[in-house]
């Protein structure tokens, strides 16, 4: 099919020769070349197997070098992973970059439209790290899925307990510990005995076994002991196929070998590692060890990154930010920069983008571990949620670990907290100086515990 373009943007210089625009539908797939003097020529493709091939033959027959087309759900990955196979650079856009002329819409004149921004080289290609970070990815974002199926079987779990009157939950912190699981498996053996039950408690839990006793003394009913035994298979079946993705990931994280290895070995951890089945456990090795060897730095020495966040950030970005070449540009990808709205002289915003992206929603949990911590990023959430409020606080507290972990990673270094020290002290002695205006304005005198004791 020939399509001639009348639209303004004919006049202006094509940068790029040899390039195609591909829009990707469920079904079928238009793709448009440039024939010369304003003509196109547009084929129709559908979406098996055979005839992605089929359009790839066609593209390379064309001399077709470069591709661009649009990042549409999960439609795009297997003609992107087969026109990279066949060598052909492929530039996916995000969908929010490619808006045509209003009125003008089919899938022929998206493909042409796609086809003429990329010649003139007003397309830029969205993040997509290498393959063997892809196939990391999609086990870790497939086990985060399990995890959360998990957490919603414990929850009917607790809701089966409550409908019996069974406060377990009250006195036990985890349900899914070793002394819940124990009880609960006894329940369904058919134990009613609250005391025989209370016995297979560990003797660390606070709570004494008379309110032990009394939390398992409940209305027994079969609906609700069926319901309660489902969600335990559930629940178990979801804890062994995390394990079969740690095991997987495990495999997959051994092959990769990085350009350059640290020598020193990984620094000893400050905190017990988490066993509640979320965190990864790999048979052969630490897992916080192999992601030292495949960054080049312990990257939960950082204050409020644990290795959960460490796992994403390895699995959406790779062991490199090469595709971020300064720190602003990588903080813009995650959303968390502020953002430029002017008009006439003017600052109409300054709100950070919304993005969809989990980096940066790794991040902002990850500042909730510093609301009391005696550091200096806790220092500095504290500060921001004051000012700002709680929500722009943790945001610029997230921003400020994305540069961190930006310059630990380019470089390789190894976090050190005595870098702040300068800035620790300036705020301790502001906060000093503002509290004696106060007390001086309310008629007090402070007096330092070194003068008391004098």
């Amino acid at each position: 099919m020939l399509f001639e373009s009348g639209s303004v943007l004919t006049s202006l210089p094509e940068l790029k020769a040899n390039v195609a625009g591909i829009d990707i539908g469920a079904e079928e797939i238009y793709a448009a070349i440039h024939v010369g003097k304003g003509q196109y020529e547009v084929r129709h493709f559908q979406t098996f197997t055979e005839d992605l091939y089929l359009l790839a033959h066609w593209l390379l027959e064309h001399q077709v070098k470069e591709v661009a087309m649009e990042s549409t759900g999960v439609y795009w990955i297997p003609l992107f992973q087969i026109l990279e196979a066949k060598e052909i650079s492929v530039c996916l856009v995000n969908a929010r970059h490619l808006k045509n002329v209003p009125g003008r819409k089919t899938d022929v004149k998206d493909s042409v439209w796609i086809q003429r921004l990329f010649s003139y080289g007003l397309l830029n290609a969205s993040f997509r790290p290498e393959q063997q970070i892809c196939a990391i990815r999609t086990v870790m974002r497939h086990r985060a899925n399990l995890v959360e199926q998990a957490t919603s079987h414990v929850q009917r779990m607790q809701k089966s307990l409550t409908q019996m009157n069974i406060l377990l939950h009250t006195v036990i912190a985890d349900l899914t510990g070793k002394s819940g699981l124990a009880i609960l498996d006894a329940i369904l053996a058919g134990e009613r005995n609250r005391d025989v039950l209370c016995s297979l408690c560990d003797g660390r839990i606070r709570a004494t076994p008379q309110t032990i006793a009394k939390a398992l003394e409940g209305d027994y009913r079969s609906e609700h002991l069926f319901t309660l035994k489902q969600s335990l298979s559930l629940y178990r079946s979801s804890q062994e196929m995390i394990k079969e993705c740690d095991r997987e990931l495990e495999s997959l994280m051994s092959r990769i070998e990085p350009p350059s290895s640290p020598s020193d070995p990984a620094p000893k951890r400050s905190k017990p590692a988490r066993t509640d089945g979320k965190a990864l456990t790999f048979e052969q090795a630490d897992p916080r060890v192999e992601f030292y060897r495949l960054f080049g730095t312990d990257l939960t020495q950082v204050p409020g990154i644990n290795l959960g966040t460490v796992a994403t950030l390895f699995s959406e970005l790779g062991f490199h930010l090469d595709a971020f070449p300064t720190m602003k540009r990588f903080c813009s990808w995650l959303g968390l920069c502020p953002g430029n709205k002017i008009s006439g002289g003017e600052v109409l915003s300054s709100k950070t983008r919304k993005v969809v992206n989990r980096v940066s929603t790794a991040l902002r949990r990850a500042t909730q571990g510093l609301r009391k911590s005696q550091t200096h990023l806790g220092d500095f959430y504290r500060k921001m949620c004051a000012r700002l409020g709680t929500a722009a606080g943790i945001t610029a507290t997230a921003h400020k670990l994305a540069q961190i972990l930006y310059k630990l990673i380019t470089t390789h270094a190894a976090y050190d907290e005595t870098q702040f020290s300068q800035s620790t002290e300036r705020n301790r002695v502001r906060a000093e100086n503002q509290l004696r205006q106060k007390a001086a304005r309310l008629g007090f005198q402070i007096v330092t515990l070194e003068a008391v004791a004098a």
